[in-house]
């Protein structure tokens, strides 16, 4: 579901920022995590300081999102999570088919024959030969006694399937809010890479304006305003791309959201102050060992194969039922009834003697699926443990490459500036100051990818760890 904007980071490798360190000091931000103090005094004198995470030119007249309300609004609407949600209730009436086998079922019946009295059947198959003219109505009730545990292990295996289909349900709800998160960070790191853009679009035709100024009065040579004229037109198709990458990113983020037309959204990161990442990874797999919803659902998934491969042995058992049957005869033939009401009550058992092998080789199959089932669960504990730990130490770097981005940010802001000022002196040629640009870009850039890729990894993380909200 992540979305990369390496289209955009490489065309601001090809093209110079001509920009002022005013220019650098108005372009605006990414929310800015607090990493540690320092950071956060430099974050706020810094290129990125003092700007609204989700403030743009028109985001006044824009629905606001944060990430909260998106991942309500896909728990909500999203229809995986509402497949889900019926699914598990599906279950539970598979539930209450199996018990329904312990309960008692009573059947009525009426009948009404017209025929000769005393007559005979003379070909086919009825439960009497000798057909009598009469009218009557009756009920049978069974109850099944006991089949020495296979209806309950049938209804034991279906409970587990039910908690099963639960988990199932809530591991969708949790992959919903972790594609939420992705879809949400990438459309807002878009977003503010369209404001970047749209700055540098803005500072170099200032700068293109200028430069062409001084070559009019021969102060600078045609071969500058060449490189100015160059610098903006590349810039402008550094803002068209951004633009493109920020429309598919919230066309990605309606989808998720569950909304069959487009919407577009200013969106704004509540919390502009987080965390870094545990210390240590082995708490969080201890965690996600215990709590991950998809682990759960395979477990339970697997108890319920033990108990279907029991019931499935406890099938070559006897069962005991237990049946009565009562009724009236109100027209009848005295001849052959001597009473209005008749009845019965019994006891039945049923043994299986040989059918080909079918209950052993069903209960075999239900083992070894059980036997699968375990396998396939000690699989995901393991690629749980190693994707937690991949996740932590993501997020890890990522920390620490926000750090890194800050410096660099600074040390490419002062290089500009530096650059700049030689090349108004006459000290240094225009190719010298595009250099300095290109590396502020890149470094600006950097920056704001940085801390939605962090937060991203955290997102990740707390998913990894089924700790998601």
């Amino acid at each position: 579901m992540k979305t990369h904007y390496g289209s955009i980071l490489l065309a601001a490798i090809a093209l110079p920022i001509a920009s002022g360190a005013q220019t650098a000091a108005a372009l605006p931000s990414a929310p800015a995590p607090v990493m540690m103090a320092q950071i956060a005094q430099s974050a706020q004198s810094g290129p990125m300081a003092g700007s609204n995470s989700g403030a743009g030119p028109n985001s006044g007249s824009l629905p606001t999102l944060t990430r909260q309300q998106a991942e309500a609004m896909a728990i909500k609407q999203n229809p995986n999570i509402t497949v889900g949600k019926l699914l598990a209730l599906a279950q539970h009436q598979v539930v209450r088919e199996a018990r329904s086998a312990e309960l008692p079922t009573f059947t009525a019946n009426v009948t009404a024959v017209d025929a000769d009295d005393g007559s005979r059947i003379s070909a086919g198959y009825l439960s009497a030969s000798r057909l009598i003219q009469h009218a009557g109505a009756g009920g049978t009730l069974a109850q099944l006694i006991t089949d020495f545990g296979r209806t309950h292990n049938l209804i034991l295996s279906q409970k587990l399937e039910e908690k099963a289909q639960n988990a199932n349900a809530l591991a969708t709800t949790e992959d919903i809010v972790l594609a939420t998160d992705q879809a949400f960070y990438n459309a807002l790191e878009a977003q503010a890479l369209v404001r970047v853009a749209a700055q540098t679009v803005n500072t170099r035709q200032t700068t293109e304006t200028q430069v062409s100024e001084m070559t009019r009065n021969k102060l600078k040579s045609t071969l500058d305003l060449s490189f100015a004229q160059v610098d903006l037109s590349r810039g402008r198709l550094l803002q068209l791309d951004a633009q493109n990458n920020a429309d598919s990113a919230m066309a990605v983020l309606d989808d998720i959201l569950g909304l069959d037309h487009s919407v577009e959204f200013h969106l704004v990161e509540t919390n502009a102050t987080v965390q870094p990442p545990p210390d240590q990874a082995q708490p969080l797999v201890d965690l996600a060992l215990k709590q991950r919803p998809d682990l759960l659902a395979l477990t339970y998934h697997q108890q319920s194969a033990v108990k279907l491969a029991r019931s499935e042995w406890e099938q070559m058992l006897p069962n005991i039922s237990a049946l009565g049957t009562v009724g009236s005869v109100p027209i009848r033939s005295d001849q052959y009834y001597t009473t209005n009401w008749w009845g019965a009550v019994g006891v039945n058992m049923n043994i299986p003697i040989f059918n080909g092998f079918l209950y052993s080789a069903q209960a075999k199959e239900a083992t070894l699926r059980a036997q699968a089932d375990s396998e396939q669960a000690r699989a995901l504990r393991d690629r749980i443990v190693r994707d937690v730990r991949t996740a932590w130490l993501a997020s890890n770097t990522a920390w620490q490459r926000v750090t890194v981005e800050q410096q660099l940010v600074q040390e490419a802001n002062l290089a500009f500036t530096l650059a700049q000022t030689r090349y108004r002196l006459g000290l240094s040629s225009i190719v010298e100051l595009s250099q300095a640009q290109l590396q502020q870009t890149q470094a600006q850039i950097g920056y704001t990818n940085a801390q939605y890729q962090y937060r991203l990894s955290l997102a990740t993380l707390n998913y990894e760890t089924g700790s998601q909200p």
